[in-house]
């Protein structure tokens, strides 16, 4: 090769790297890749009650480390204690600090005031978020919620994260008794417009013994919102696909 063309091979080499390396860089900070393994993945949950409890059981036994929290952290720290070393117990802030991943699992009227409360912590991350907007509970934001898709409304009360719709539909109670079931395992529905927050959503899905169900963007979580067909019931994936009209 001529010396003028290995020079610029060379550059291009170089500037291929360099500019590969600042795409990484330039990520939100939070789970840059879905490769990830769970050593490297720390999950902080906000609300760790009947669902964000099961799920962070669950993820410990995957062998994440997970930090449940709750504005009584002190109530929680006898379940840490019994899931081992990998759990932890604190505030809502620590744990949105905490984690590389987080689970939003509060009830909906409470969802505005954790985005503004925690958005610092927050920005840039992976968030898989599960409420479900109740007007007798929530009052006139989940009328509006509702109309809307409550993905698109999560996105709006959680600005600056990378939103993931999911554990909205199956009921409380399967999570601990249907997770790595024999035969055909049990669907949980996802929607998010960032394909990568999507792939680190379905792994987590997965390793907490369910199989993701790949909807589409925020806006077609609608699809399986409250008073849809499929909330509240444990599904498998295949009857949920076919339910969702999805192909597979």
């Amino acid at each position: 090769m001529h010396r003028d063309d290995l020079i610029k091979t060379q550059r291009r080499t170089f500037l291929r790297t360099a500019l590969a390396g600042f795409a990484l860089a330039a990520l939100p900070r939070g789970a840059r890749s879905a490769d990830m393994t769970s050593a490297d993945l720390k999950i902080g949950i906000i609300g760790a009650g009947r669902i964000g409890g099961a799920l962070g059981e669950l993820w410990v036994q995957a062998g994440y480390q997970v930090l449940l929290s709750s504005r009584h952290p002190e109530r929680l720290k006898p379940l840490a204690a019994r899931l081992g070393p990998k759990a932890h117990a604190g505030t809502p802030r620590e744990a949105a600090a905490f984690g590389n991943v987080i689970l939003i699992s509060v009830p909906y009227g409470a969802l505005p005031q954790v985005g503004r409360d925690y958005a610092a912590e927050l920005k840039g991350k992976v968030v898989l978020e599960t409420g479900n907007p109740f007007p007798g509970r929530d009052g006139d934001m989940a009328i509006a919620a509702r109309a809307k898709s409550t993905g698109v409304a999560s996105a709006e009360f959680l600005p600056g994260v990378r939103l993931v719709r999911a554990f909205n539909t199956i009921p409380h109670y399967a999570l601990l008794s249907e997770a790595h079931r024999a035969g055909e395992r049990i669907g949980v529905p996802l929607a998010s417009d960032d394909e990568a927050a999507l792939k680190i959503a379905a792994r987590l899905v997965q390793d907490a013994g369910f199989e993701p169900v790949v909807v589409g963007g925020l806006a077609r979580a609608k699809e399986f919102d409250v008073g849809t067909a499929v909330f509240g019931q444990a599904l498998t994936a295949r009857e949920l696909r076919h339910a969702l009209g999805l192909a597979g």
